[in-house]
């Protein structure tokens, strides 16, 4: 794929960007704005950036998986699928979380989240890729998460305003609003293990999923004759 062009797509906040990465590792980005209708801004700095890939062509898509906004974030990978069928060529799914500036330089991070309903996430990055998944807790367990955080030197981030958190002030305070972007995006690619590459790459590209800590599936019950 190094001699051809790479796309890529990050939509899981309003704030959303699409970059075209060209064989010698030139990048180009497009941003936009928007509010719930991604689906009609992404369209034209897209077909912008797919314009003059030909030839080489494009090898690989890459796309922001979230946890951000859910329409936003699906709008994405479903245009990355798309585009990706119609190159005949990968489209991988990235946690957008890990393109944010306190992550840049591969720092722990704390990313936090509003789930709504009373209900908050929190997921741990450190080296370009997760090191615990996005997990639901409440209020209480929020506090307790981040002052942890804190106190070890561990930088705190949000896509969202901080002063929506039910945190003391001062605690709060600390909490940084960053915004992921393409470019980003595909620096924590290319930094990123590669166990964590071909964990993403195998997967089908999807939002990453909010759940609760310590989630055990339930077994099949048995089934019996009367």
């Amino acid at each position: 794929m190094a001699d051809t062009f790479s796309l890529v797509l990050e939509t899981s906040t309003p704030h959303a960007s699409l970059a075209r990465v060209g064989p010698g590792g030139q990048l180009e980005q497009r941003a936009f704005s928007s509010d719930r209708n991604h689906n009609a801004r992404l369209f034209a700095p897209l077909d912008e950036l797919l314009r003059d890939t030909d030839p080489p062509g494009v090898g690989l898509v890459l796309v922001g998986s979230g946890p951000g906004s859910y329409s936003g974030t699906r709008v994405g990978i479903a245009a990355a699928q798309g585009v990706a069928i119609a190159l005949a060529c990968p489209a991988v799914a990235v946690p957008s979380i890990l393109a944010v500036p306190s992550a840049g330089d591969g720092h722990a991070c704390l990313a936090i989240g509003d789930a709504r309903r009373g209900s908050y996430w929190c997921a741990r990055m450190e080296n370009f890729r997760l090191t615990e998944e996005p997990a639901l807790c409440d209020a209480v367990g929020l506090m307790v998460i981040v002052a942890a955080a804190v106190a070890a030197g561990v930088a705190v981030v949000s896509f969202e305003d901080p002063g929506r958190f039910p945190l003391p002030p001062d605690l709060g305070a600390l909490v940084r609003q960053e915004i992921p972007d393409a470019t980003r995006l595909w620096l924590a690619w290319c930094r990123t293990d590669t166990q964590s590459r071909h964990s993403w790459s195998d997967a089908i590209p999807q939002p990453l999923y909010l759940k609760p800590p310590h989630i055990t599936p339930a077994k099949r019950p048995t089934l019996s004759l009367p």
